[in-house]
């Protein structure tokens, strides 16, 4: 799949500070070859969930805190696919082809095992995405 194929996925909540970020790094983590992982907020934080860089950076060796930032859904460019994480975030401004929420429990001021749980989701998520794109069966 060429890089003008790989459609662009929006990983969205109202902070953008913890589960869309955790799901942005994933995806370049392990999908860049099948999409383009962003990430956005409603009501973006002024940084990401120091509990989520540090569980991130120790599981993965990624510091998101080098490569990512809070953003606005109007930092966004044109996406092709909105992931809500299950904060009830409504997105009308954000037109997509295709839109799915996931429905994740938020682990902010939780316990590492909530986070670890929150993780695994993701991971399982994002590797469904991931073959539904490869199997062009997204839209």
């Amino acid at each position: 799949m060429s890089q003008l194929e790989r459609p662009k996925v929006a990983f969205v909540c109202s902070h953008n500070s913890c589960r869309s970020q955790i799901a942005e790094a994933l995806g370049k983590l392990y999908a860049s070859d099948v999409l383009v992982a962003l990430s956005a907020g409603t009501n973006p934080a002024r940084s990401i969930n120091p509990d989520a860089v540090r569980i991130i950076k120790t599981l993965y060796g990624v510091d998101m805190e080098a490569s990512q930032r809070p953003k606005a859904l109007a930092d966004l460019p044109k996406v092709d696919i909105v992931v809500t994480m299950g904060c009830s975030v409504q997105c009308p401004l954000l037109p997509c082809q295709h839109r799915e929420d996931w429905q994740l429990e938020d682990p902010t001021g939780k316990p590492d095992e909530d986070f670890y749980q929150t993780i695994r989701q993701i991971e399982q998520n994002l590797r469904g995405l991931m073959r539904r794109i490869q199997n062009d069966d997204w839209v």
